[in-house]
């Protein structure tokens, strides 16, 4: 009878002991995680994306993680099939893979073409959530190429961390409480600022040139009427033609971008160029010469001033502040 009391107790014990065990919150296996950034190459703002070539790895303890299958990127528009090596290290699995991923990309293009880029790539686990898995960032052993050379670009910043993913949803599963479910990211993150004077120079020439085509029809006497309008007009339409080739370029946005607002100073002078070769053409006819000479003059030369200081002002607010 001592013997099966004794007996009775140690089986309850023993399920209190393993009740207490399921309800005790599960403590997430660590899996250490680096990437290495071979290049960054066709950077496309009309289509909102670029191409990344990178390595990733992971180390880890828990057999049932699987990276060769498991790994999502949820900023990539296409991921080729990686190149993957599983080797087993002291007892650890260890995943290198190397990965190539169409990465989409919402560019700010509000200071075009002195804008800078922040540039994020975002790794995550597809069937394990925080619960069950968390990341340590390889700081150390995470970099890029020194020979890595983005064309018009510099990398002014190059770090990785490890963040939160929230979902609003528990994706069905009966279990979970809420509907929210949290899965640990690990974030490689760069900086790149453009060499934009040439790109600048290459992208406002035409519409600078045809700014002054137009303002040439001061220098031409007040009685050719004709000559002086063909020129502002013929420099309104390839100012346009300028500003459609640009915005050919860039992704759609609703915010007034530098571009925007250049053009925009250039159709409005123009459309003041027009108005007052106009009005000096009536105190022509009139027979205000003098005054008619006197505006052309002073007239143009101020115009002509204040459109070249706001020029200077516009893109210097853009490039340094």
């Amino acid at each position: 009878m001592y013997f099966v009391k004794n007996k009775i107790i140690g089986i309850l014990l023993l399920l209190v002991v393993t009740l207490q065990a399921q309800a005790a919150p599960r403590t997430p296996d660590t899996v250490k995680v680096g990437s290495y950034i071979l290049s960054l190459h066709d950077i496309n703002f009309h289509d909102k994306e670029y191409t990344m070539r990178f390595w990733l790895w992971f180390l880890y303890n828990d057999k049932d993680f699987d990276f060769t299958n498991q790994v999502e990127v949820p900023n990539a528009k296409n991921i080729e099939k990686p190149d993957v090596l599983v080797d087993t290290i002291n007892g650890k699995t260890w995943v290198l893979m190397k990965m190539k991923s169409v990465m989409k990309q919402s560019w700010n293009v509000n200071d075009y073409p002195f804008d800078e880029q922040n540039i994020v790539v975002s790794i995550e686990n597809t069937m394990y959530d925080k619960n069950w898995l968390v990341y340590e960032v390889d700081s150390l052993g995470s970099s890029f190429a020194p020979t890595m050379n983005v064309d018009g670009w510099k990398i002014s910043n190059f770090h990785v961390m490890r963040s939160t993913n929230e979902y609003n949803t528990a994706f069905g599963d009966p279990r979970v409480k809420t509907s929210k479910s949290e899965y640990d990211t690990f974030n490689i993150k760069m900086t790149l600022q453009r060499d934009a004077m040439g790109l600048f120079m290459k992208i406002f020439l035409g519409m600078y040139i045809a700014f002054f085509i137009g303002s040439i029809s001061f220098f031409i006497d007040v009685k050719e009427v004709e000559s002086r309008f063909a020129l502002p007009v013929g420099g309104l339409f390839a100012a346009v033609g300028n500003k459609y080739i640009i915005d050919s370029l860039l992704p759609e946005t609703s915010a007034y971008t530098l571009v925007d607002t250049l053009h925009s100073i250039t159709f409005l002078f123009i459309f003041f160029t027009i108005f007052l070769i106009a009005y000096c053409v009536k105190l022509y006819e009139h027979g205000k010469h003098d005054k008619a000479t006197y505006l052309n003059r002073y007239g143009s030369r101020t115009m002509i001033g204040v459109y070249i200081a706001l020029n200077i002002f516009f893109v210097s607010m853009a490039a340094f502040f």
